[in-house]
């Protein structure tokens, strides 16, 4: 099993890691026991795994990437350099984080497995204009304190 982080706080590092698993879990339609089986494991250690409690050893890793089909390198992909700087986007955050965020939410999931399938790139732009509108507007009502009923 998977060694403990530091005072059960998860490591950055592992968090990111196992956030990496979850996307691609997720993304390839397979359940939380579907990997631990394939992986000789229990549903609640790969739980452990995905938050980042628990460490991932580097075999257990080899083997999810395995069952994964993803190469290692996809695990750690949007870490900063350990010895150069994190990727920011022009508004100064973190393009990991935000993009984190966007897939740790049920409908930015599924958006992101289905938006690629949306062939005509006048139609993708056009979801991405109606987004954009949607958010000024909600941005528009929390600055002038109206109250969505």
């Amino acid at each position: 099993m998977g060694q403990h982080t530091e005072g059960r706080r998860a490591n950055m590092v592992d968090s990111h890691v196992g956030g990496r698993v979850r996307m691609r879990r997720k993304l390839m339609g397979i359940r939380q026991d579907q990997l631990a089986e394939a992986i000789g494991l229990t549903f609640q250690q790969v739980q452990k795994y995905e938050r980042g409690s628990n460490r991932i050893s580097a075999s257990k890793l080899y083997d999810i990437a395995e069952v994964l089909n993803v190469d290692m390198g996809f695990f750690f992909e949007g870490l900063p350099d350990p010895v150069g700087g994190e990727a920011v986007d022009e508004a100064g955050q973190s393009v990991d984080r935000t993009v984190r965020a966007f897939l740790e939410t049920p409908e930015g999931l599924e958006l992101a497995s289905i938006f690629p399938q949306i062939a005509r790139g006048k139609i993708r732009r056009q979801i991405l204009d109606l987004v954009r509108t949607m958010a000024d507007e909600v941005e528009d009502e929390a600055a002038s304190g109206a109250v969505r009923s």
